[in-house]
């Protein structure tokens, strides 16, 4: 009767550490989310440096599903190992197993970025200035880069200087191919360069060029996410049915013992889907234009 009492003590004690975990998870994650307003930003700059180092689908809305599943499966299972794991998979496995939505819209904006800068050539070739063209084209806009476009848009008439509006469009583009675009542009605004119709051709045709390697690419890609889905979706219906069906067959990891063997095996699950993933994602190259390069101080005048 003695080991029945300790054994639910044990297990009341576990329940609350890890509702204690997760709330405190929370919180610090909340916090570290939570947009810092102005007149204390420089006191939160570790605040926006942990936030930025998190997954964008890292929202309050998921991490609160995510410590509440976590929770709930702690009490169920009086494992406090598994609410964390548990609090894991639903924070990364929806990224891991629903569709690469980034790299389709990366390559949707690629898309979008060879059509704009072939309707600049188009319009520079009707003799058009530099400026009024930028201003034609966004009007027009393809629809993945019309809201940075009309932004540009919006700088050139309100008197800002095309280099510098440029830049800024640069940095909300955020895209390689996209600054060398602009690199073109702001050289021939500030320098006069000739030919600038034939280079933005030749500039349109590389982007194209760049979109077709990654629609090969995201191919060969797709029997790797694949596998990573079979493979997690495998793994994680046994530890359910285990769970459901056997359970005493998991009596092992009710002990100390047990949950520190269970953490192990989930951190090499977790190690081997990381891996998995890494393996299937595309590096971006370096940008050629940095933030600081729109605030760079332009003398010349706007061209027309």
């Amino acid at each position: 009767m003695t080991t029945e009492r300790l054994d639910e003590a044990t297990s009341v004690l576990a329940a609350i550490l890890g509702a204690a975990f997760g709330t405190g998870l929370l919180l610090v994650i909340s916090g570290a989310l939570r947009r810092p307003a102005l007149h204390d930003a420089p006191a939160d700059g570790w605040r926006q440096r942990m936030a930025s180092r998190l997954p964008a689908g890292w929202n309050r809305r998921r991490l609160t599903i995510a410590l509440t599943a976590g929770v709930a499966t702690g009490a169920l299972t009086r494992w406090p190992v598994a609410a964390v794991l548990t609090t894991a998979a639903m924070l990364t496995l929806p990224g891991l197993l629903g569709p690469d939505r980034a790299t389709a819209r990366r390559t949707e904006r690629m898309e979008a970025l060879a059509l704009w800068t072939e309707m600049l050539r188009d319009t520079l070739s009707a003799a058009a200035g530099l400026e009024q063209a930028v201003l034609t084209t966004a009007a027009i806009a393809p629809a993945p880069l019309q809201p940075e476009l009309h932004r540009l848009a919006a700088s050139i008439r309100s008197s800002q200087p095309l280099p510098a509006a440029l830049r800024t469009f640069a940095d909300e583009a955020d895209d390689p191919l996209a600054d060398v675009v602009v690199a073109a542009l702001v050289t021939a605004a500030e320098r006069q360069a000739s030919q600038l119709a034939a280079l933005l051709g030749e500039l349109a045709d590389s982007v194209r060029e760049q979109v077709a390697m990654r629609q090969r690419i995201d191919a060969a890609r797709a029997s790797i996410r694949t596998g990573v889905r079979v493979t997690v979706t495998v793994t994680l219906g046994m530890a359910v049915g285990l769970t459901v069906f056997n359970r005493p067959y998991l009596d092992p990891f009710n002990t100390l013992t047990g949950q520190l063997v269970l953490a192990v095996v989930g951190a090499l699950f977790a190690a081997s889907f990381t891996w998995l993933t890494t393996i299937g994602r595309l590096h971006e190259p370096v940008r050629l234009i940095g933030h600081s390069s729109a605030k760079a101080p332009v003398t010349e005048g706007r061209t027309r």
